[in-house]
């Protein structure tokens, strides 16, 4: 089984590298100080468990695992017990909380050996955006986003379902959303490229909406549209 570990902590990783050398039939095939160290690592390798923190400058652990199409099996490690409600919400295999005892760690190891062993790899997580909104945590597929509009210190995102209004900044999300197929058109707006129908001037098509695009970044826009 080849996994990966992707902490910012050089000690913790070098705690949980020792664990891995400690037990068989498992093998670490890179070590990544943040986020972004682990998307080019998972282009290269082929792994089935991922050991991933949580806190990350950056891209934080959890909006690492929102932006996998075909996610691994993931155990979060992390110092904040707070944090593992979002990380089952995301389907997480496992939750361990930091200073890690080994016995633990083979524990959640054995566990991915079975989940493997007895129906193949996991089916890939949809890729969602978390939002707290109405003192609710919201869980919306990005494939059911139209667009997100910017309004003072508010985000509206416009789903299938209707309109969601979470108190988040455009740039926060543009950076969660960064590993996704959606591109900022305006500085108050985002959408995904899917949902572009045709661009006309200034403007662009997006179901029945026309939305503005910002002139600093229609350049980046049409790139986006000629990458597919």
């Amino acid at each position: 089984m080849k996994c990966i570990i992707v902490d910012d902590e050089p000690l913790a990783a070098e705690v949980l590298n020792s664990f891995v050398e400690k037990l068989p039939g498992i093998e670490c095939v890179a070590t990544c100080a943040d986020a972004f160290e682990a998307l080019a690592a998972l282009r290269v390798h082929e792994v089935e468990l991922m050991f991933l923190d949580i806190n990350m400058p950056g891209l934080s652990g959890l909006s690492l695992l929102r932006s996998l199409r075909r996610p691994p099996l993931v155990v979060f490690t992390t110092a904040y017990a707070e944090h593992a409600v979002e990380g089952f919400e995301l389907e997480a295999l496992d939750y361990l909380l930091k200073p890690i005892a080994f016995e633990r760690f083979a524990r959640a190891v054995e566990k991915a050996r079975r989940a493997l062993e007895g129906a193949g790899k996991t089916e890939a997580v949809p890729p969602v955006l978390l939002l707290k909104a109405d003192r609710k945590l919201h869980r919306i597929p990005l494939d059911s986003i139209h667009y997100l509009e910017s309004v003072g210190d508010y985000v509206k995102v416009f789903t299938a379902a209707g309109c969601i209004i979470a108190k988040i900044t455009l740039k926060k999300l543009e950076d969660e959303l960064s590993a996704q197929p959606f591109v900022r058109i305006h500085k108050s707006f985002i959408c995904p490229l899917s949902r572009i129908q045709y661009l006309e001037g200034n403007q662009l098509r997006v179901g029945e909406q026309m939305l503005p695009i910002g002139q600093a970044y229609k350049e980046s826009l049409l790139q986006r549209l000629a990458e597919g």
